[in-house]
């Protein structure tokens, strides 16, 4: 297995169905699985993945009881992953699934160098969430020391020897930071593909409603960032 993309659900019962459909029109291969985290959903998630994973070969799911936070979500698909190379991107299809055959492509073109790190770089986006992420990228950068822009842009893969240096990821948004300063910490050649950022199709945000919900990120973002640097990773 070349490749394992997590894909960490909550609540996004309408989406799954499409989710599957459009992995289903790009992957060619059997080098590629995709894992679909019901991450302690309490909608449908659960029968929608009971129902539909059968019919699709190249995908299974992996089952968090409760939900701790969209970081601790993708982690648990992660450790589950059977790839050389893993990662993760959204469920919310704001993110198109076309992205991670663009990141398969560009491994292989590179003889699947393992300090190689993929991530996306997004385009056409409203003017306010780029100007909230500009400032985030900024601000991360001067205090952390490593040049940090676009941290929650999607997708994010890796070699999974990257993963095993992880020492206590964040369980929540905070794991986009810590992923890519990681991987500025030890050396890693950061690719950058640029995505398309699109309107959620289905269901809400578990998140990112409105400008107090992004004052209240940058201020959980700022905590672990001052952990962050406590811990002087080498």
């Amino acid at each position: 297995m070349k490749m394992s993309i997590v894909v960490p659900c909550y609540n996004e019962e309408k989406n799954i169905p499409l989710i599957l459909e459009k992995f289903k029109k790009i992957i060619k291969t059997e080098e590629i699985e995709i894992i679909l985290v019901n991450n302690g959903s309490t909608d449908n998630s659960a029968e929608v993945l009971k129902e539909l994973l059968p019919n699709y070969e190249f995908a299974r799911s992996v089952d968090v009881a409760v939900n701790q936070g969209y970081g601790y979500g993708i982690v648990q698909g992660l450790k589950e992953a059977k790839g050389e190379f893993i990662g993760w991107l959204h469920a919310d299809l704001q993110t198109d699934p076309n992205d991670a055959l663009k990141a398969y492509k560009i491994l292989k073109e590179n003889n699947w160098n393992k300090n190689i790190y993929i991530k996306g770089r997004r385009k056409k986006r409203k003017l306010g969430d780029k100007f909230f992420s500009t400032g985030m990228s900024i601000f991360e950068t001067f205090y952390l020391g490593k040049i940090l822009t676009e941290i929650n842009a999607q997708p994010n893969i890796f070699h999974r020897s990257f993963f095993k240096e992880w020492k206590n990821p964040p369980k929540d948004f905070s794991l986009d930071l810590y992923a890519l300063y990681m991987a500025k910490k030890l050396k890693l050649k950061v690719r950058r593909i640029n995505v398309i950022f699109p309107k959620r199709l289905h269901g809400k945000s578990s998140w990112n409603t409105g400008l107090k919900s992004k004052i209240k990120l940058s201020k959980r973002t700022l905590e672990f960032s001052k952990n962050l640097k406590k811990r002087n990773i080498k």
